[in-house]
């Protein structure tokens, strides 16, 4: 009768060390390298890099002139004499025209934007709202709206979803980045990094 259960002990471990064998020879392929998904501590240390960062004032250039247009024609005998495939370009900073802001405004256009970036990690949160920062980017486009800081707080308003966008009341004008493109008077030329 000991042998009985000897035998069935001896075909389970049979069974699962069968088991074992099958899925390590299965799996011992090329394992699919993945993209480690992002926490939460990531996603907010990408939020403090993209919009926290301060821009850099272009060197040595007051007003940027307008670069002249070339007639069309020139443009069509030109094109042949390049070749069939560019290569890549490293990717250029943006360049962005705004108003500097005096000293106390750019510490409260800060303070405010201190609140806004937390604000829009933690929207990404279940059972959070992103409330919080769309109140700060909201006051920092109505108060400075040729900022930096309203370019920003633009920006930010765009990159949450549509559903909150709906939910908010976000309008065009306060997506509408356009207006940094180009100079306008009273703005100077800053640079900006571009994180993705």
């Amino acid at each position: 009768m000991n042998t009985f259960w000897l035998k069935i002990a001896g075909v389970a471990v049979a069974v699962v060390v069968a088991i074992v064998l099958v899925s390590m020879l299965t799996s011992g392929g090329p394992q699919e390298t993945k993209e480690p998904e992002k926490t939460f501590y990531d996603q907010a240390q990408q939020d403090k890099e993209k919009f926290l960062a301060e821009p850099k004032p272009l060197e040595n250039q007051q007003e940027t002139p307008v670069p002249p247009q070339q007639p069309a024609e020139s443009q069509t005998e030109a094109a042949p004499a390049q070749p069939a495939v560019e290569p890549p370009k490293p990717a250029e900073p943006t360049v962005i025209y705004c108003k500097p802001l005096s000293e106390i405004d750019d510490i409260e256009a800060q303070r405010l934007l201190n609140v806004a970036v937390p604000g829009r990690s933690i929207g990404r949160l279940p059972m959070t709202s992103y409330k919080p920062m769309v109140d700060s980017c909201r006051q920092i486009i109505q108060r400075w709206p040729d900022s930096w800081y309203a370019y920003n707080a633009k920006q930010m308003l765009a990159d949450i979803p549509q559903r909150d966008q709906q939910r908010y009341n976000v309008t065009r004008e306060e997506l509408d980045v356009t207006r940094f493109a180009e100079p306008r008077p009273g703005t100077k030329p800053f640079t900006i990094k571009e994180t993705r």
